[in-house]
Order: C-alpha cells, then structure tokens, then sequence
C-alpha cells in the first residue's frame, strides 16, 4: 500500500432545501478545481431562518485531497 500525503481546506456550501444538499454543492464545485478530493468532514452547520422557517442552510466542510508526487 502506498503511503499518501494530503492536504486540507475548508469551504462552504449553501443552499435553501438542506444541509445534504449544500454539501453535495460544495463537494461538486470544488471538485472542478481540486483534483484527488479524498474525504470530507462537517465542521459547522448553520442557517437563516425568515418568517418563522428555514430559509438557508450553511455547511462548512473541510476536505482533504492528496498531494501528488
């Protein structure tokens, strides 16, 4: 097995029907600039709420890609 190092950044995704929903957008967008994403970890959710609902959700995410040799 090889041994691979990585890096981690944070990003966050949002959106207005859910938290998967913010996550799979924040994955999906970052992957078209960050090659060999690995993993990812939820650091923080949060949203605005408007008129007594949910309005947005906020996902903030730190993903870890591997460095290429």
């Amino acid at each position: 097995m090889t041994d691979h190092v990585y890096k981690s950044v944070e990003i966050t995704g949002s959106s207005t029907t859910g938290v998967k929903e913010a996550i799979d957008r924040a994955i999906a967008k970052a992957a078209e600039t960050v090659r060999n994403i690995d993993w990812f970890e939820v650091l923080d959710i949060r949203g605005h709420v408007a008129d007594g609902k949910v309005a947005h959700y906020q996902v903030t995410l730190k993903i870890g890609f591997r460095l290429e040799g």
